[in-house]
């Protein structure tokens, strides 16, 4: 493989690409039109090298547990394709290019909490939290749930009321969303030792908790609409999207050893949440409203 190619992965562009998007689009309903070039250039380049940066962390801190799982073993570093050294030199790089960036071209509170959000996911979730509670994603899932919030400081220079309930969409969304993984690859998990949910508990409980999850993100979901954040482009996409994403959830209560339903459910939860924010963005300059 390429060097460069290697790199790439090691900031997993897709998950990065979904916590720009969410970024993006917390800009977006900050503001009543468009949004300024200079947050928007400026406030999304450092907010997707802060991720990037985590994730390129996360590849060096997890390393050893990568080479051990069938999920993980192809990654750069099991691979050998990269020294570690490089790998944290890099991951560096990326956050400090990040931290100047946010700082000297949009603002310092973005930066500030853009820091607290690598920090929390890099080292607070990844040292920590996912090897101390099968409660891990739960609690560190408010890391991964920041980008709407990092997007508003950054076109506001303040928190935008609208941009902690898309926070809030994203935080109830993050248990459905891992725990229908950690049932699939619930093996490779025990193998390393890590507590998730379905390991400590079981995949009946684990089904549970993933459909009452899935409920609460339901109820969330329906208040942009309720609270007139959003008009009915928004309320008809949400309700389809909720529609299925229950079904799935209650078929894995009710089957929680079906693996191929669980990754069914996973790779569902993603579509799930880039509809909800598409259909927020659309909506915000589309409105249509009873």
């Amino acid at each position: 493989m390429p060097r460069w190619r290697a790199y790439w992965q090691l900031c997993k562009p897709k998950v990065v690409a979904l916590i720009v998007f969410t970024a993006v689009v917390g800009m977006f309903l900050s503001v009543p039109g468009m949004v300024p070039w200079r947050p928007l250039v400026f406030g999304t380049l450092g907010i997707a090298l802060a991720a990037a940066s985590a994730a390129a962390f996360n590849h060096y801190l997890d390393r050893e547990a990568d080479a051990r799982m069938g999920r993980t073993h192809r990654r750069p570093l099991p691979r050998g394709e990269i020294e570690p050294r490089r790998v944290l030199i890099f991951a560096s790089m990326l956050g400090i290019a990040s931290m100047a960036i946010l700082t000297f071209q949009v603002n310092g509170l973005t930066a500030v909490l853009t820091f607290l959000s690598l920090i929390g996911y890099a080292v607070v979730y990844t040292v920590y939290l996912k090897r101390a509670t099968p409660q891990n994603i739960v609690i560190g899932g408010a890391a991964g749930a920041v980008p709407p919030i990092l997007g508003s400081c950054a076109v506001l220079g303040s928190v935008h009321p609208h941009s902690v309930l898309l926070f809030l969409i994203i935080f109830l969304w993050t248990p459905p969303h891992f725990w229908a993984l950690a049932i699939a690859k619930r093996d490779e998990y025990a193998k390393v030792d890590i507590p998730m949910l379905p390991v400590t508990h079981g995949v009946e409980f684990t089904g549970l908790q993933v459909f009452l999850y899935t409920i609460l993100l339901t109820v969330i979901s329906l208040i942009p609409y309720l609270t007139r954040m959003s008009g009915l482009i928004y309320l008809a996409t949400t309700l389809a999207l909720d529609t299925v994403f229950l079904h799935l959830a209650w078929q894995l209560r009710r089957h929680p050893d079906d693996r191929r339903l669980a990754m069914r459910t996973f790779a569902y939860s993603i579509l799930y949440l880039m509809g909800i924010f598409a259909a927020l963005l659309v909506d915000h300059y589309v409105r249509i409203d009873f």
